[in-house]
């Protein structure tokens, strides 16, 4: 399989439910709390998207005591060869790293673990065709981005420590792979010239929330909300899937933070 297909050639995913107290989620900036029905109602309809794309998904129980539970990549990265249990940089998340294991463990030969120092939040990784980027940020520091990629090494991943520029919250808050040569990126994310390496699509000036989307085989989900960016994916020849995302949106999610993905050569029946 080239390298390429690894980063969005999925056919597996866990997800966690989202629990009542999912409205006292963590937000850099207050858009008011989400409403908990709402959240439910997109949380499903994502669900249903990721099985339409061919993805058998695995849906953990919801977590009343971990408000951000829902965002499972955080606490965790997976790949085919095994995942690696993360360490969020968020105190109120820490637990979420033993309770995304058992899961882990039921899905793979291989669980590592980051070193027991530093911290490492799955928002901030991004897999490319040429390394695994960690973006230093306010919830991945150097310490957890060097433990990370010694384990990486152990999965024959090649890791890439990078700034996150200032003001983004997760390097993936304003980046996303669209295909092997491609990211769709904020145009302040563009300038850091992180990506001089890829063909940069730059999203519409008030759009930039919809850089986080999701390439999941052959189709990209894009948040609903944003009309311009669904436009310019569509006439650049991706198959887009529009995604509510108005409640999550609101304790700064968007669509990848909601699922672990990865290609199980041996998918259980």
């Amino acid at each position: 399989m080239p390298i390429f297909r690894t980063c969005y050639h999925f056919n597996s995913a866990i997800v966690r439910k989202p629990s009542s107290s999912v409205v006292n989620g963590l937000r850099a900036e207050d858009r008011g709390n989400p409403d908990y029905e709402g959240v439910k109602s997109e949380h499903e309809a994502y669900v249903k998207v990721l099985e339409t794309a061919g993805m058998a998904v695995t849906v953990l129980p919801a977590l009343d005591a971990y408000p951000d539970s829902i965002f499972v990549e955080d606490p965790a990265l997976v790949f085919s060869e095994g995942a690696i249990l993360l360490r969020p940089g968020s105190a109120s998340r820490q637990g979420e790293t033993k309770e995304i294991f058992p899961a882990l463990q039921d899905n793979f030969d291989r669980v590592l673990e980051l070193p027991q120092s530093g911290y490492a939040d799955g928002g901030d990784i991004l897999v490319t065709p040429g390394s695994v980027m960690i973006g230093l940020s306010a919830r991945t520091d150097l310490a957890g981005a060097n433990g990370l990629m010694d384990q990486l090494k152990k999965l024959g991943h090649k890791g890439e420590i990078v700034n996150t520029p200032k003001g983004v919250l997760h390097f993936k808050t304003a980046c996303s792979l669209l295909d092997g040569e491609t990211i769709l990126v904020t145009r302040h994310m563009s300038e850091s010239g992180l990506f001089e390496g890829f063909r940069n699509m730059i999203l519409p000036q008030g759009e930039e929330p919809a850089a986080n989307a999701l390439r999941i085989n052959e189709t990209v989900l894009v948040s609903a909300r944003y009309k311009r960016t669904l436009d310019m994916l569509d006439q650049a020849g991706y198959p887009v899937v529009p995604v509510k995302t108005a409640e999550i949106e609101k304790i700064d999610a968007g669509l990848s933070c909601m699922s672990l993905r990865w290609f199980s050569k041996l998918m259980k029946k």
